[in-house]
C-alpha cells in the first residue's frame, strides 16, 4: 500500500530540451539571459530520447505530464514540504510547469524524495527533473495569476520553518489564526491512530496536545501547536492529502478554540507537555466547555491559497506514515459488522443485482439476501466493516425505486446461502467472485472517488464511437431527465447530470457495466462536481 507512500519510482531526469513560450529564463550561459525560448511540438520525443541523469542540480525544477486542469496551487504544493517556493511558471498548453525553490538544497531534497515516491496530481503520475536553468525569470504580465497564487501561499509559508523549526514572528502571518486544528478523516478504510497524527503533524512544528473522538460517525481530532504559524503551514500542506493510498483523507480547518484541556494521556488523547497525566479509562477526554464550543464551530475559511483536495503524496506525511509503520495491508479486514439490514425497499422492483450495483459504489458486496417472508427488507454483506459503515452513511435515507430506504447494521455476522438444492426464488445471491467489484485492487483510484449520491454522474470507459446524443438517449431511457452533459478532453469520460438524485441512483443501477460495444462496459459513479 502507498498513498502518502507510493510505490512506483519516478524518472527524475534532466531534460536537454525544456520548451517554453512567452517567458525569459536566465541560465549560466550569458547568451540565454535575454532569449525567449519558443515551444514546438516535439518536446515529448526529445525528452524520451535525450534525458540525462548526470545533469547538475538546479533550484529550478521542470515538471512534465501535468493534467489539463491542474492549478498553480497544486503545483506549488509539490514543493512546499521541502522549503520555500520562490517562483512558478505554468505552461498550460504543454502540460508543463517550472518551479523555483529558494535553495538548491531544497530542490535536491525534493528530487531525491520524488525519485522514490511518484508524485500524482489528480490521479495522474507526473515527472520532475532538474532544469538546465539556474533561475526562473518570468514576465509578470504573462504570469500574473501564477504570481498572485504564489504570493498568497508565501504569505503563510515563511522560509523553511517546517523543516528548520525556527520560530517566525506572529506578524509574518495575518490575520492571526488559532494554533488548534480541527481534523476530520474521510474514507477511513484503515485505522488512524493518535500516534500517526502526531508523526505527520510534528513535521510542521511542536505538537502540544491531541484529542481524538468520533462525531457523526466520523473520526475527528483536535490538535494544538505551540504557534499558530505552524498550524497554518500544516493546514496548507496537508489539507486534502491521503494518509494511506487513496483513503484516509485529511480535511483540516482552524478551530475556534485556542487551547485544549486534556485530562488523560491514552490512545484517545495526549498532552505532550504533561507526561504525568493519568491514563484514565481510555475514553476521549473532551472537556464539557470544549465539547460545547466544538458543537457550535462552523467550518472556517481557509487561508489564502489553501490547497484543494490533492492526490499527491506529501513528504512530511510520507515519512511519518513510513516511520510509524502504519501502512494499511490490502485484504486485511477492518473491524466492525460487515452485514447491513436494508428496509422499506420497493419489493415489486428490487433484486439482488440492483442492490449489489448500488451498494457496490461504497464497497465490495459479497452476498445479498432479500428476506423470504419480508420482501421489502434485505441483508447485504460487505467485504469489511469500514465498507458497511460507508454504505450506511451514504445510502440511509436515499430514494430507490420511489421509496426512502433505511440502512442499519445487522446483528448477523454473515449472510447464509440457501441449502444445496433449495430453490429460494433467486432471493439470495453470492457476488464473492464478481468481476464488477470496484475496490478489489489494492490502491485502486476508486477509493478516492467515493462520494454521496448526487444528481451528477461520472461516466468512464466510453468508446470513441459513442457520441453525446447516444449517452443522453441511453440515460433518458432510464425514466429520468438529462439536464446537462460534458465530455472530458479525451472523450473517454464524461459528466452527466440528471434532474434529481433519485433519477441518478436509478440510472446508475440500470447502466453501470452497460455494454456500449467495442468491448467497452460503461462505468458509472456519483460525482462531487456539477456541470
Amino acid at each position: 500500500m502507498d498513498g502518502i507512500v507510493t510505490e512506483v519510482a519516478v524518472g527524475v531526469k534532466r531534460g536537454s530540451d525544456e520548451l517554453l513560450s512567452g517567458s525569459v529564463l536566465s541560465s549560466p550561459n550569458s547568451n540565454m539571459s535575454n532569449m525567449v525560448v519558443t515551444a514546438n511540438g516535439n518536446d515529448n520525443k526529445k525528452f524520451k530520447g535525450e534525458d540525462k541523469m548526470d545533469g547538475a542540480p538546479s533550484r529550478v525544477l521542470h515538471i512534465r505530464k501535468l493534467p489539463g486542469e491542474v492549478t498553480e496551487t497544486e503545483v506549488i504544493a509539490l514543493g512546499l514540504p521541502f522549503g520555500k517556493v520562490t517562483n512558478i511558471l505554468m505552461l498550460k498548453g504543454k502540460n508543463q510547469a517550472f518551479l523555483e525553490l529558494a535553495t538548491e538544497e531544497a530542490a535536491i531534497t525534493m528530487v531525491n524524495y520524488y525519485s522514490a515516491v511518484t508524485p500524482h496530481l489528480r490521479n495522474q503520475p507526473i515527472y520532475i527533473q532538474y532544469s538546465n536553468h539556474k533561475e526562473l525569470k518570468t514576465d509578470n504580465t504573462l504570469n500574473q495569476r501564477a504570481q498572485a497564487v504564489l504570493q498568497a501561499v508565501t504569505a503563510v509559508q515563511t522560509a523553511n520553518t517546517p523543516l528548520s523549526g525556527t520560530t517566525v514572528s506572529e506578524s509574518a502571518v495575518t490575520p492571526a489564526q488559532s494554533p488548534v486544528l480541527r481534523i476530520i478523516i474521510d474514507n477511513m478504510y484503515y485505522p488512524v491512530t493518535l500516534d500517526v497524527l502526531h508523526q505527520i503533524f510534528s513535521k510542521f512544528g511542536a505538537v502540544l496536545k491531541i484529542i481524538t473522538f468520533t462525531k457523526n460517525n466520523q473520526f475527528q481530532a483536535l490538535l494544538q501547536y505551540g504557534d499558530p504559524v505552524n498550524a497554518q503551514q500544516a493546514k496548507l500542506a496537508l489539507d486534502g492529502q491521503n494518509i494511506y493510498n487513496a483513503c484516509c483523507t485529511l480535511r483540516i480547518d482552524f478551530s475556534k478554540l485556542v487551547n485544549l484541556n486534556v485530562k488523560y494521556n491514552n490512545d484517545k488523547s495526549r498532552d505532550y507537555t504533561r507526561p504525568d497525566l493519568p491514563s484514565g479509562d481510555g475514553q476521549p477526554a473532551l472537556d464539557p466547555a470544549i465539547a460545547a464550543a466544538f458543537a457550535k464551530e462552523t467550518s472556517l475559511l481557509a487561508v489564502p491559497g489553501a490547497l484543494s483536495p490533492l492526490a499527491i503524496p506529501n513528504a512530511a506525511a510520507a515519512a511519518a506514515a513510513a516511520a510509524a509503520g502504519r501502512v494499511g495491508m490490502p485484504g486485511v479486514s477492518a473491524g466492525g459488522n460487515t452485514v447491513l439490514l436494508v428496509s422499506n425497499l420497493n419489493e415489486e422492483m428490487v433484486t439482488p443485482q440492483s442492490l449489489f450495483t448500488l451498494f457496490g459504489v461504497y464497497g465490495d458486496v459479497q452476498r445479498v439476501k432479500i428476506l423470504y417472508n419480508k420482501k421489502d427488507s434485505a441483508l447485504i454483506q460487505m467485504a469489511d466493516g469500514n465498507q458497511s459503515q460507508l454504505a450506511m452513511n451514504h445510502l440511509n435515507g436515499q430514494k430507490m425505486y420511489g421509496k426512502i430506504i433505511r440502512v442499519t447494521l445487522s446483528k448477523h455476522q454473515t449472510v447464509q446461502l440457501p441449502r444445496e438444492g433449495l430453490d429460494d426464488q433467486g432471493l439470495t445471491k453470492d457476488f464473492g467472485n464478481s468481476p464488477l467489484h470496484r475496490f478489489k485492487k489494492p490502491g485502486s483510484k476508486n477509493f478516492q472517488n467515493i462520494f454521496p449520491p448526487s444528481a451528477t454522474l461520472h461516466l468512464s470507459n466510453i468508446p470513441p464511437s459513442v457520441a453525446e446524443e447516444d449517452l443522453r438517449t441511453l440515460f433518458a431511457n432510464t425514466g429520468g431527465t438529462v439536464k446537462a452533459f460534458k465530455f472530458f478532453q479525451d472523450h473517454k469520460m464524461a459528466l452527466l447530470q440528471m434532474a434529481t438524485v433519485e433519477e441518478a441512483i436509478q440510472a446508475l443501477i440500470d447502466l453501470h457495466n452497460y455494454n456500449l460495444g467495442e468491448n467497452h462496459h460503461l462505468r458509472v459513479s456519483f460525482s462531487k462536481s456539477t456541470i
